[in-house]
């Protein structure tokens, strides 16, 4: 009793197309495409400019090496 068969659900579309019209829901599907393609480019495009932004603002490493030693003052010098 709590679950809804294939049945139900297949009332409970022929009730949507009854009321709003085969036209009426397929414009409004087509519109939900659009939505869903238009946020889908946003997304890339998002993505697109984080990826350059990262890009430039990190520091090119062109596989040079340096060579450096460290030297440890003596704290009795300071002292």
């Amino acid at each position: 009793m709590g679950s809804l068969s294939i049945w139900h659900w297949l009332i409970v579309l022929l009730v949507v197309v009854l009321v709003f019209g085969t036209k009426k829901l397929s414009s409004l599907g087509g519109d939900l495409g659009k939505a869903v393609k238009g946020f889908k480019e946003g997304m890339k495009e998002a993505t697109e400019e984080e990826t350059k932004t990262v890009e430039t603002s990190a520091p090119k490493i062109s596989g040079q090496t340096f060579d450096a030693e460290v030297k440890k003052e003596n704290d009795k010098t300071h002292a």
